[in-house]
């Protein structure tokens, strides 16, 4: 590890303006990470089956593959500030309605995936915006930095979030678990009016959106061999080894025979493993090229997933979610610096919005389809086909990622 760029690392998160986003944006990750765990238990609970598990999932992401490169174009033509206040603000109204749903006795599962629907569509127009936030608060060189950070933050709620909402299921019920969820967007709604500034938007983008512009933008974000290849491997990983995290209840349920326990146990861990990668991250140096780091990480994710698809013992999952955690950290932020460094600021909300597309909507697919799959073979068939065809897919995606120039200012 570079002690440098360790110790630079520490000085970014003291900031004023970084350490505020940073803290808020942990608070609000720990409500949403809490609705996580939650949300499927619930389902799960209601006699839902895996498939409408995997159907919530689809609901929940489905919407990136239609909204988010609009998103994209919304954060680079207009004004993000209000952008990001509207959507989350319409989103956190979710939580709220399923709160109020439960303690009426009214919840019925179609109702928990139709406001998947809803935050999948706030989410599809917003998160350009927000995923934009680091790469304007930061100078150009942090912005690698900034991503792990931010990637550190995110994994460390992956952490208390599931630990929140065990206790709260096991003590209140998911009434508790979901009002969190609500209450924790209220910080960062806060944050997100004082860190940016009113009525800016990116320079050269013209007059507010255009279909013809959003083409061409989104070709010349495509026509650089770096990022195809970084956006496929992100891709596979969300197609292929995300379902993981989706199907882990019904995992924990028919193979282990576990309770809401295990399960928040599980997702801890994975937690735990995406922080320890993203504190990994802090040490790698600014100007690296980091395709390496991606796709050896993106394979050791489907190694892992075929190992907790054969796993038999119920501590060895946690364990195996640790490493799954820091595999998928720390292949995503390492596709996601090199294509924010990358690109252009006036095509930066845009060269997001494909990232996400590529990350959300792969996981919106991969949950359907391994919903379908779980139900026809067993969850542990499924997985392990999943992680057999990750692994050769990503074999593939770095040879002839590798073999591509490095963008500007990589080594």
């Amino acid at each position: 590890m570079n002690a440098d760029a360790f110790i630079e690392s520490l000085r970014l998160l003291c900031t004023r303006r970084f350490g505020t986003f940073w803290f808020a944006s942990l608070l609000s990750n720990i409500g949403t990470w809490a609705q996580q765990v939650a949300q499927p238990w619930l389902l799960l609970s209601l006699g839902a089956s895996p498939f409408l598990l995997g159907l919530d999932s689809f609901a929940l992401a489905a919407p990136v593959f239609l909204l988010t490169l609009i998103g994209g174009a919304l954060a680079d033509a207009r004004d993000r500030r209000r952008t990001i206040v509207l959507f989350q603000s319409v989103q956190m109204m979710c939580p709220i309605l399923i709160v109020l749903l439960l303690l009426f006795g009214a919840v019925q599962p179609w109702m928990i995936i139709a406001l998947s629907m809803v935050v999948g569509v706030t989410d599809g127009l917003s998160m350009p915006s927000f995923q934009s936030i680091v790469p304007t608060i930061v100078e150009k060189q942090q912005i690698p930095t900034g991503i792990a950070l931010n990637s550190t933050q995110f994994n460390l709620s992956r952490i208390l979030g599931p630990a929140v909402a065990g206790l709260l299921m096991a003590g209140v019920g998911a009434a508790g678990a979901f009002a969190v969820s609500a209450a924790s967007y209220l910080p960062f709604i806060l944050v997100a009016v004082w860190i940016l500034p009113r009525g800016v938007r990116a320079s050269g983008t013209g007059d507010g959106f255009a279909w013809h512009r959003l083409y061409a933008n989104v070709r010349e974000v495509l026509r650089q061999p770096v990022q195809r290849g970084a956006l496929l491997t992100v891709f596979i990983s969300g197609l292929l080894c995300a379902p993981l995290l989706v199907f882990c209840p019904v995992l924990v349920k028919e193979v282990f025979h576990g309770d809401i326990s295990h399960f928040s146990l599980a997702m801890a861990a994975f937690g735990v493993g995406g922080l320890l990668g993203g504190i990994g991250l802090l040490g790698v140096g600014q100007g690296r090229d980091r395709r390496t780091l991606s796709s050896v990480f993106a394979i050791t994710f489907g190694v892992v997933l075929v190992f907790s698809a054969w796993n038999r013992s119920t501590w060895g999952l946690p364990a195996l979610f640790v490493v799954a955690g820091a595999a998928m950290t720390l292949s995503n932020a390492s596709a996601n610096s090199m294509l924010q460094v990358s690109a252009s600021p006036r095509l930066r909300g845009q060269t997001v919005s494909l990232f996400m597309l590529a990350m959300r909507g792969g996981m919106a697919l991969g949950g359907l389809l391994t919903g379908l799959s779980v139900a026809a073979l067993g969850i542990r068939e499924a997985l392990c086909i999943n992680g057999v065809l990750a692994v050769l897919l990503q074999l593939m995606v770095a040879r002839h990622w590798s073999r591509a120039a490095p963008p500007t200012g990589l080594e």
